[in-house]
């Protein structure tokens, strides 16, 4: 079956990728591994499907800070605007909420992917899954086909013009993100920068966070040192776990600190200031307030109104207070060192979870041996790129699915235009 187009991979990237090129009137054949497409697009934003942010170019360009200048041509070319009104063509109405997270009217992600699924299948695209690719064949530094197998069966060549690499990353593993491309890509001669997790909740050396695991922090500002010096700062929401920290602030620092782990165990501390809109004199006359308030009381009930009561005992451990004390008994010192405690509570980050609990992959296909205005590899004609294959990744918000969509838009026109 001879084909313009074989699109490896149906996630976001691929279908994009695939749809483009068959729209405008190229022979594509999508194949994908697992037994349907879109299995990690499904579980996005927590099965709500964040599947952009409102923002302009220049502002996709900042929540990506993993080579996000590379993507300037494709985020032109194919916008957060464009993309909402391509769903809206499909039938699928957007939102914007908090941050500017877009997210489908429905909040149901699989209203977004049976949109995708609906535009292959308009466009001509052919869909076919349990198909994994082995190689991508090549001769005289042009793409010639690909090698793949269905289900266990033994394998099969097919001829093509060029092909998109869409697989994914290495995050998700039980929706088929295992890395395959990189291995591909690389014995073409492509340079693999090393895939981590990004986005990824963070273990501490404080065992006490399983302790109020579950509560979550709002407008909160968490801060990641690194040996010392300020690696980031974020405002927001966190939780706590049984293994440490997570939540949106956390995922976004943990960037950061899976940059400084990749070749070095360096000290990691992640700060909370619980009451940011309070200066350290502002906290302290609350306190008060608060002490005078609930009278003759103990310390433990007397802080019931300025944070969670799970986390009362957890502050005045760390400050070095016994909760039976009365506040009668409560000296000044004491008084400050709860408030100190407050707007600095440590944690000391021993590691990231397991990959397979982050939200995107860091790292992949090197961006300088791709041709940013086509997604084209510049070491094999033919050969395209969309996706988190790519070392691309950004911040969460809808950004990282934006980048997917646009590469793949971008690597599924620019063959068919230039054929």
């Amino acid at each position: 079956m001879q084909k313009d187009i074989i699109v490896v991979g149906a996630g976001p990237a691929g279908l994009m990728a695939g749809g483009r090129a068959a729209s405008l009137g190229a022979t594509v054949a999508l194949l994908e591994k697992n037994s349907r497409p879109g299995r990690k697009l499904l579980i996005t934003g927590k099965g709500r499907c964040n599947f952009t942010n409102d923002t302009d170019v220049d502002g996709l360009i900042a929540g990506m800070p993993g080579n996000g200048k590379f993507l300037y041509s494709a985020f032109s070319r194919f916008d957060s605007h464009d993309l909402r009104e391509f769903f809206r063509e499909l039938g699928v109405e957007s939102k914007t909420e908090r941050g500017k997270r877009v997210f489908p009217a429905s909040g149901i992600s699989k209203d977004v992917l049976r949109a995708l699924v609906m535009y292959i299948t308009k466009s001509g695209a052919r869909l076919k899954c349990n198909s994994k690719v082995k190689e991508v064949v090549v001769s005289g530094k042009r793409v010639q086909g690909v090698v793949f197998s269905v289900g266990n069966g033994e394998a099969e060549f097919v001829p093509c013009d060029a092909v998109v690499i869409a697989t994914g990353g290495i995050t998700y593993a039980a929706t088929g993100s295992t890395g395959d491309g990189f291995r591909i890509v690389k014995e073409l001669g492509h340079t693999i920068v090393q895939p981590r997790a990004s986005l990824i909740p963070l273990e501490t050396v404080e065992s006490w966070p399983r302790e109020v695991a579950g509560l979550t922090l709002r407008n909160v500002q968490a801060t990641l040192t690194v040996d010392g010096c300020k690696a980031g700062s974020e405002f927001g929401e966190m939780l706590f776990t049984h293994f440490g920290v997570s939540g949106p602030i956390i995922l976004s620092l943990s960037r950061a600190a899976a940059s400084a782990m990749v070749h070095a165990k360096p000290g990691i501390t992640l700060t909370i200031d619980m009451k940011p809109a309070l200066s350290r004199e502002q906290l302290d006359a609350r306190i008060l307030r608060d002490f005078e308030k609930h009278g003759g009381q103990t310390i433990l009930n007397s802080l019931a109104d300025l944070m969670p009561r799970h986390l009362i005992d957890v502050i005045l451990q760390e400050a070095g207070v016994s909760a039976s004390k009365h506040i009668s008994q409560v000296t000044r010192e004491e008084r400050l060192l709860i408030g100190k405690t407050l707007k600095e509570l440590a944690l000391h980050i021993t590691g990231l979870r397991p990959d397979d609990e982050g939200i995107v992959t860091a790292g992949g296909v090197a961006v300088d041996e791709i041709d940013p205005r086509r997604m084209e590899s510049k070491l094999v004609q033919g050969l395209y790129f969309a996706g988190e294959v790519i070392d691309i990744d950004g911040m969460t918000g809808g950004f990282n699915l934006q980048a997917a969509f646009s590469t793949g838009y971008v690597a599924g026109q620019s063959w068919a235009e230039g054929r």
